[in-house]
């Protein structure tokens, strides 16, 4: 951990065995949740660099993380299609979510800790009740894994973002799409086979931004 202003290493924690996917601060910054490839969630004492907890439970590699606006509660993302709600207090697992296809990518409480949203390699986006542990929507329409989920602060309006290169705007309360954000791509189908005097980077960025290459 790093002092921003003076660039200072606070603490460097150790503990985990494989690659860190994802990390997040509790809502005061007093915790630091960590997770990866080891199947581990670490919580971390920020003031004191001191492991307090390991919570287990997911079988396989762990995603995303998020804490609740409270900071009571903990939910994980996973590659096992799961998603877990932990007792910070406790350390204890009080849900897994279930009904993902592939792995969860990203996760995100709503601004009063009443939702959950969770995005997925299965090309979907589940909306959950916090309170009754119910799947209230699935959100269909992205046509590649969706990467981010982020909720607006009045919480009425569900952002995800996809490999599809779309950012995609969802009415909470109904579960419809209300807008597809799209880059703009001034050279869309744009050929540029046999084009000489290019880079492969210059050409990565064109077909980025919509060129295309026969083969």
């Amino acid at each position: 951990m790093w002092d921003v202003l003076t660039g200072e290493c606070l603490h460097t924690l150790q503990g985990d065995t494989d690659w860190v996917n994802s990390l997040t601060f509790s809502p005061d910054g007093k915790i630091l949740a960590c997770a990866g490839f080891d199947l581990i969630i670490k919580v971390w004492d920020v003031s004191l660099g001191k492991l307090i907890k390991t919570l287990e439970g997911h079988i396989y590699e762990i995603c995303s993380l998020a804490f609740s606006p409270d900071g009571k509660m903990l939910a994980s993302g996973s590659d096992d299609e799961t998603i877990k709600l932990w007792n910070i207090a406790t350390g204890k697992c009080v849900h897994t979510f279930e009904g993902h296809l592939n792995r969860v990518h990203t996760v995100a409480f709503s601004s009063d800790g009443n939702m959950l949203a969770s995005g997925s390699r299965d090309l979907t986006v589940r909306l959950w009740d916090i309170n009754s542990k119910e799947c209230i929507h699935i959100l269909e329409g992205h046509i590649n894994s969706i990467r981010s989920v982020a909720f607006s602060p009045d919480g009425k309006t569900l952002g995800s973002y996809s490999m599809d290169e779309t950012t995609k705007l969802w009415d909470i309360k109904t579960g419809k799409c209300l807008k597809t954000l799209e880059r703009d791509r001034p050279y869309e189908n744009m050929n540029i086979t046999g084009v000489t005097g290019l880079t492969e980077v210059e050409k990565s960025t064109l077909k980025a931004l919509g060129a295309v290459e026969d083969n």
